[in-house]
């Protein structure tokens, strides 16, 4: 128990204080926590833990990908699919393939365990990469690409993962035609599923105005379509993806506002806690996985891992190289001509194929075992190559990809997403005027409130087209607009000094005090628009 205390208070000091350091230093948090996690498995007064493999991939992969595919871009992935496709299958297994040769030829391991060791390796995880991308402001597309790619790639390499190590530990017997079957089986078990649970919890939702039971559904549902798609022996990661794209598409009309608001806090809290929980464990379990290596000298971890490493990199680089030169050749449509990427492109495409969560849960969840009671071969290996490529890919390219970007003068699309959030405003404060028009008419609405309504949109829709250059501003509406901000937010920090004072003399409670400051919270986070 006392064990058990150390290693949880470690993990959430170690959490809080790796993420404040990334915000310090300015880097994406992965960063951190992966250089943390290596030196925390390095401090003696850290017990050794242990694993159960089973729930590994049950407890952390649900939610990742669950929160990953809610708040992914439907349109996005609509519109690249078959580049997210091709890199989510095709790039995957000449990923898996080329890392068995040299996990089979260099290393020594057994073919299924080869395989393993290559499933576990190529799927990328997003974490880091976009969160740089979107830092230096680098196109959308590519993030939203590199978004759609870690999302689907992820039930192909599990699938090969499956297979492999099924034959590994002696369960089955490799075959191409049940691995083609066991493949389309999985992936298309695992979208009927997800689908099937994503569409009976939005009807929940829509019926249920309470808070607290929609996020608890919210957190119910990553688990809610991964473990029926288990335990049907289809892909649970499929049916969370699945499951998390339809409910993310209508989450406008199944929840409610303020569940949408505490919904994306809690989703964004609980993915980090689950990343840095993964990073950190993984730390914590080095000094084992070193001691497995001990039959195996440090010149031959260091060469097996630099060819795994190397092999990972350049099978990206030339994947993306090599199909761009096919699917022109192939496909010559105007349309698709004035969607492709350049050479600049491609290179930090290439370079921002990190590894992370996924490649951890699966290497963590390796067996000790095989059915025949024998130590699984090559398995604290393939754990230190998988933490080594995570390291060298998270740190070593995490690092050097904003300078990549700069370097090769690759500009963002700030200014079309700019002209699309001025669209929206001017579209939904016309659609306001029309309702305030048609209101105007009932009789219940009064002449004062109507006007008061009327003109808070007209000022408004004059300062979107003033900012859209539909109209010269000949009143200086941005400026004023600021003042009024200005004057507004200075109103609300006395109201709230009021309201403490209230709390403090004891006339109102706690629970008044923290309804009504959020009340003035809403009401201020509206000045900005």
């Amino acid at each position: 128990m006392d064990d058990l205390q150390i290693v949880i208070a470690a993990l959430f000091i170690s959490a809080a204080g790796l993420n404040a350091l990334a915000n310090r230093l300015q880097v994406p948090y992965p960063i951190p926590l992966v250089i943390g996690g290596l030196a925390l498995g390095l401090v003696k007064a850290i017990p050794d833990i242990q694993l159960d493999p089973d729930l590994v991939l049950l407890v952390f992969l649900p939610p990742l990908l669950y929160s990953a595919a809610f708040f992914a871009d439907l349109r996005a992935l609509r519109e690249d699919a078959r580049v997210i496709s091709l890199s989510a299958v095709g790039l995957v297994l000449a990923t898996t393939f080329a890392v068995a040769v040299i996990g089979h030829e260099l290393i020594g391991l057994p073919w299924a365990m080869a395989f393993t060791l290559g499933a576990i390796v190529s799927p990328t995880d997003p974490a880091a990469a976009t969160a740089i991308l979107r830092r230096v402001g680098a196109p959308r597309r590519m993030v939203n690409i590199l978004e759609g790619e870690s999302l689907f790639n992820d039930a192909t390499a599990l699938v090969v993962f499956k297979v492999a190590l099924g034959v590994a530990v002696g369960e089955a017997v490799f075959s191409t035609g049940h691995t083609l079957l066991e493949f389309f089986k999985e992936a298309g078990g695992g979208i009927a599923v997800g689908l099937a649970v994503g569409v009976v919890i939005a009807e929940v939702r829509k019926r249920v105005d309470d808070v607290n039971t929609e996020l608890t559904i919210s957190l119910f549902s990553a688990y809610g379509a991964f473990i029926p798609a288990d335990l049907l022996g289809v892909s649970g990661v499929l049916a969370a993806v699945t499951c998390g794209i339809y409910l993310g598409f209508r989450a406008p009309e199944i929840a409610s506002l303020e569940s949408r608001m505490q919904g994306e806090a809690m989703w964004s809290i609980l993915t980090f806690l689950l990343n840095a929980a993964l990073f950190i464990l993984i730390g914590l379990q080095l000094p084992v996985i070193v001691a497995g290596l001990s039959g195996i000298s440090t010149e031959d971890v260091i060469r097996y891992t630099a060819a795994v490493c190397a092999t990972v990199i350049a099978a990206r680089f030339v994947w993306n190289f090599a199909v761009t030169v096919l699917i022109r050749a192939i496909d010559r449509r105007p349309s698709q001509v004035a969607r492709r990427a350049d050479w600049r492109n491609r290179v930090v495409g290439g370079w921002s194929g990190m590894r992370g969560a996924v490649s951890l849960a699966a290497a963590l969840s390796l067996p000790r075992l095989t059915h025949g009671g024998e130590p699984l071969p090559g398995r604290e290996l393939i754990q230190f190559i998988t933490f080594a490529l995570i390291f060298v890919t998270v740190v070593g390219q995490g690092l050097t990809l904003p300078w990549l970007i700069r370097k090769l003068g690759i500009g963002g699309d700030g200014d079309e997403e700019e002209r699309e959030e001025l669209r929206a405003r001017l579209t939904i404060a016309r659609a306001a005027l029309d309702k305030v028009d048609e209101l105007e008419e009932q009789e219940w609405t009064r002449d004062g409130t109507v006007e008061r309504v009327r003109r808070l949109y007209e000022f408004r829709q004059r300062r979107f087209k003033v900012l859209a250059g539909k109209i010269e501003d000949e009143t200086d509406l941005d400026g004023s607009s600021l003042l009024y901000q200005r004057m507004m937010h200075e109103i609300f920090d006395a109201q709230r000094e009021a309201l403490v004072g209230l709390r403090n003399s004891r006339q109102i409670s706690s629970e008044v005090m923290r309804r009504v400051e959020r009340e003035l919270d809403l009401e201020e986070s509206r000045l900005e628009v």
